[in-house]
């Protein structure tokens, strides 16, 4: 599996592979800003997931006063063919290395509440919940242009041991 960055010709295989053309053309165009990075995972020339490393401010009230400064992993997709394969793993581990070579020190993300299996994978991973609330988050549109609201836990993982990995 090879993971990278998106490119712009990339769109139409994303496109294909998992729909949502205005989210990945919104992500390429925060990407080419600086904004964030989306991650990914190809196997024999074929897109079987991405990641989004969104490196705005969040746009959570919670997470900004908390998490200052702090990237979001967001918008972790795996093509169902290839879930349970450790693509998903491949891909936060890459989002990890990624930040902490930019000189991040720990990295957050929100799960709903209901996603079990998410929240699973991120604690093997070495997530951690927050000590503060649930927080509403807005997932991406629903294709109709409507943000749709989920509670979410928010947890989080220090990467200073992802750094000392590297050495």
């Amino acid at each position: 599996m090879r993971i990278r960055p998106a490119q712009p010709d990339d769109l139409p295989s994303l496109v294909g592979r998992l729909g949502q053309e205005g989210y990945f053309a919104d992500r390429l165009e925060r990407q080419d800003a600086g904004h964030g990075v989306l991650l990914t995972a190809w196997r024999a020339g074929v897109v079987v997931g991405v990641v989004y490393l969104w490196l705005e401010p969040a746009e959570e009230p919670e997470i900004r006063t908390h998490l200052p400064d702090t990237p979001l992993v967001t918008h972790l997709e795996i093509h169902p063919d290839y879930r349970r394969r450790g693509a998903g793993t491949r891909l936060i581990r890459a989002a990890e290395e990624l930040l902490a070579h930019r000189g991040y020190d720990e990295v957050a993300l929100a799960v709903e509440v209901g996603n079990t299996d998410a929240a699973d994978l991120y604690a093997r991973l070495g997530f951690r919940e927050w000590p503060h609330s649930l927080v509403e988050c807005f997932a991406p549109s629903d294709g109709n242009g409507h943000r749709v609201a989920e509670i979410c836990k928010v947890l989080v993982k220090s990467l200073e041991r992802v750094e000392n990995q590297r050495q």
